[in-house]
């Protein structure tokens, strides 16, 4: 083996910190006009636009960027046939090789907002003191600008010593990512850690894990008949769905880690018929792939034995989303953004959310993921979404330490995620 390059010593946080503060002002005036742009899911032009204005600042970083137009969506509703906008695969090769303990980093961030076009117009980028205001301002274009910001920071410092930085810019996050999920999986494959720039919640805290997701339906059959003149020759499919719909909400409970919602319930047509078809669309989440597992299990159990003679029912699985559990190389991850945190000056803390996001896809590939990395807000998917940016220059300096942090630490496969796979 060689004979690893000679390293330049690593910034302190803290100079990393006063970088960060002599940049707000360009930060802020770059929110503000990310704000600006329109870059709902469902607009593919103004997420387009993002994507522009993103790339330029990637290609002015040194990073060799692919743009990907994904296939049409072949889902169910709106989402059928729907096209996005691009997504955005940025490169950038370190000084470390990998067989000389550099480490592949991902960034990854998302372009769309779940605000319909106009809205930008009516609520445009306000701000208050030290907060500030606007659609998109915290989920996620203030964490993409902080990712990209932090970016500008290793390449002042010449903090270049990790094996590959790959930054993801997604379009379509907020509405389950059902253009870009492969896209995602694929570029998450082989990475060694992966760094999610949603905002860091309210309180400060990072995101250590999220809750899976699994979509089912549930088609329950019965028998027609008249409802006058012989009931008694009909199966009710709709009274079969009641006492379904009770024993699925009954799981709850039964488990640490698995909630169950039955959110849809459709039957019937007309009163005087016994009623033939019923359908329930229920949501399941957990905390672990073993315990949506488990739950689907049940579902399948409670399926099985319908509580109205003559009736059946077929469960089918629509979609699920992995957990981004929290697991021995996260808990590394956040123990070294948590010492970066403490240089810095201020204390860190993570915690685990239902909520689902790119990040869950990540880490379903088997790559460990720390959350949350974006500065602080909250209020997101409603007129309040607000971004405090008092804790931008310290989120911004936390995430290029904790890049610096996690690109030469040589740790082993068991640490690394895939890193010697």
């Amino acid at each position: 083996m060689s004979a690893p390059p000679r390293q330049r010593p690593r910034p302190h946080p803290a100079d990393l910190l006063g970088s960060a503060r002599s940049r707000l002002p360009r930060y802020l005036r770059d929110l503000a006009e990310l704000v600006a742009i329109d870059s709902g899911s469902y607009s593919r032009h103004g997420v387009n636009a993002v994507a522009d204005w993103v790339q330029t600042r990637l290609t002015s970083l040194g990073f060799t960027v692919e743009r990907i137009r994904p296939p049409a969506v072949d889902g169910v509703g709106r989402l059928s046939g729907l096209r996005t906008g691009d997504v955005l695969i940025a490169r950038k090769p370190g000084r470390l090789a990998e067989a000389d303990g550099g480490c592949r980093i991902l960034l990854a961030a998302h372009m769309d907002t779940v605000f319909e076009d106009g809205t930008a117009a009516r609520r445009p980028f306000t701000l208050d003191g030290t907060r500030a205001h606007g659609p998109g301002v915290s989920d996620d274009k203030g964490g993409m600008l902080a990712g990209l910001t932090a970016l500008e920071l290793l390449q002042q410092e010449e903090a270049e010593q990790y094996a590959e930085l790959v930054f993801l810019a997604t379009p379509d996050e907020e509405i389950g990512s059902p253009a870009s999920r492969r896209i995602t999986e694929e570029v998450a494959r082989g990475m060694h850690y992966a760094l999610g720039l949603e905002c860091a919640r309210e309180n400060g805290d990072l995101v250590l894990a999220r809750k899976g997701v699994a979509d089912f339906r549930l088609t329950v059959t019965g028998r027609a008949a008249h409802a006058g003149i012989e009931p008694e020759r009909g199966a009710n499919a709709a009274l079969a769905a009641a006492h379904l719909v009770v024993a699925l909400q009954a799981l709850n409970g039964r488990w640490d880690d698995g909630t169950v919602n039955v959110g849809v319930v459709r039957a019937g047509h007309r009163p005087n018929i016994v009623c033939s078809e019923a359908e329930l669309h229920l949501e399941v989440r957990a905390v672990t792939a073993a315990g949506l597992r488990r739950v689907g299990r049940a579902i399948e159990d409670a399926a099985a034995s319908p509580a109205v003679p003559g009736t059946t029912v077929t469960v089918e699985q629509l979609d699920d989303c992995p957990p981004m559990e929290a697991t021995r190389a996260s808990h590394h991850m956040l123990a070294a953004a948590a010492q970066a945190a403490a240089a810095i000056g201020f204390p860190l803390n993570a915690t685990s959310t239902g909520g689902v996001g790119d990040a869950n896809l990540i880490a379903g590939t088997g790559v460990p993921v720390l959350d949350g990395l974006g500065p602080i807000g909250g209020a997101d998917h409603s007129p309040h979404e607000w971004l405090d940016t008092a804790s931008v220059p310290e989120r911004i300096a936390l995430l290029a330490a904790l890049v610096v942090s996690l690109g030469d630490n040589g740790v082993d496969s068991d640490i690394g995620g895939n890193k010697g796979a």
